[in-house]
């Protein structure tokens, strides 16, 4: 962390760990600054969209800590730049995750020029990550501070890191794999260092009012809510048939855009049983979504866990980002498919740039395209990409 005293304008989103990241900045002797981010309006007075809630929360922990809070509406912004690509992707029969494209157009992007017109010379946020900066020709770590003023003194080239939170439980780096070199540079993540527990710890000691206050795990700056409810509103239903590895058919879909691979809940063939089940099923075993197949609009559903349609030991990725700002080495890495996932052990093809190739000795489950494959050398988060496709083993 620097101790040069900075201008940090801290995006203040409502929840305890922006809040407790403001407080740690303001006790170093930066001046901090608030800015509470508006980016949905769409029914801001629904049950669901908590905004108005946040900026009260926000609000009332900017007065405890004795710092100016700014209200500022990137509404067209997220619409234009993640909301548009969101919808796009769930038409093509896609599972994108807004959070990652949120946070890289954004937090990072809109809101980061927004600090910098404030003369903020750093942002920082609530995320769980960490920033490391090393000398590039070295690796040896470097304060920001020491990089900077090496830099401007002899040109020395630097590079920043994006590694992994200090409490696995709460790591967000999956989130963030497609932030860059100039962002990082300009980024801070005090909470990164500190476990959940201890943030809810100096949260409740400084009487923060928000100390409590529930995690928010809805879409990004959306809610919780009913999630096919809120598609309906923007796809048009197209029903087709769901069709077991037989092709037999065993109900009907209401549009492959609300579905994804690996789901089980909602198909609606619960009482549905399949006689003999063979390749990790059984007669009881639940049903999972396992293909869907946008030309024919048909749904292929597979009994079991474990079956072989739901394991893949190779997945494609393309549309690539790397924090480096070139793609690492090919070889041994590790990655994540989803982000509730331990890292799995996987080799990384030479020649990876905007789109690459992993293969895992052990098969991965319900790889799905539209989410983020994301690659790891040990706390270090490489970047990544969008998975296109997982290849899945041969059904004998």
């Amino acid at each position: 962390m620097s101790t040069k005293k900075k201008r940090v304008v801290v995006g203040l989103s409502g929840g305890v760990d922006s809040a407790v990241t403001a407080h740690l900045l303001k006790s170093q002797g930066h001046e901090v600054i608030g800015i509470f981010m508006k980016n949905w309006e769409d029914d801001d007075d629904s049950e669901y969209c908590s905004s108005n809630i946040d900026f009260v929360d926000a609000a009332s922990v900017a007065d405890v800590l004795g710092i100016e809070i700014e209200h500022v509406n990137f509404a067209a912004d997220y619409k234009d730049r993640v909301f548009a690509e969101f919808l796009r992707e769930y038409q093509a029969g896609r599972t994108p995750n807004p959070d990652v494209l949120c946070n890289a157009e954004i937090k990072f992007k809109a809101f980061l020029d927004h600090a910098m017109r404030l003369g903020a010379e750093q942002i920082a946020t609530g995320h769980y990550a960490r920033v490391r900066c090393v000398a590039a020709d070295t690796g040896e770590p470097m304060a920001h501070d020491e990089a900077s003023r090496a830099a401007a003194r002899d040109g020395a080239r630097v590079r920043y890191q994006l590694l992994k939170g200090l409490d696995p439980a709460k790591d967000q780096s999956y989130f963030l794999h497609r932030l860059n070199q100039q962002q990082l540079a300009k980024t801070l993540f005090p909470v990164g260092e500190l476990r959940k527990t201890e943030v809810r710890r100096i949260a409740d000691e400084i009487g923060l009012p928000n100390a409590k206050k529930k995690d928010s795990t809805g879409i990004c700056f959306i809610g919780e809510r009913p999630f096919r409810e809120f598609l309906n509103r923007y796809i048009s239903k197209e029903p087709g048939p769901i069709r077991d590895e037989r092709g037999r058919v065993l109900g009907e879909h209401q549009g492959l855009s609300f579905y994804t691979l690996g789901q089980r809940q909602g198909l609606g063939i619960g009482g549905v049983k399949q006689k003999g089940a063979a390749r990790g099923g059984s007669d009881h075993s639940p049903w999972f979504v396992a293909r869907k197949d946008m030309a024919s609009n048909t749904l292929w559903v597979v009994q079991g866990h474990d079956h072989p349609w739901l394991l893949s030991n190779v997945l494609e990725a393309d549309d690539a980002s790397w924090v480096a700002g070139e793609a690492p080495a090919g070889g041994t890495y590790a990655a994540k498919s989803r982000y509730r996932q331990a890292d799995a052990a996987c080799d990384l093809a030479d020649g990876a740039n905007r789109a690459f190739r992993l293969a895992f000795p052990q098969a991965q489950w319900a790889v799905t395209p539209g989410q983020s494959a994301v690659l790891y050398d040990g706390e270090v988060c490489l970047g990544g990409g969008v998975i296109s496709q997982g290849v899945t083993r041969s059904v004998t």
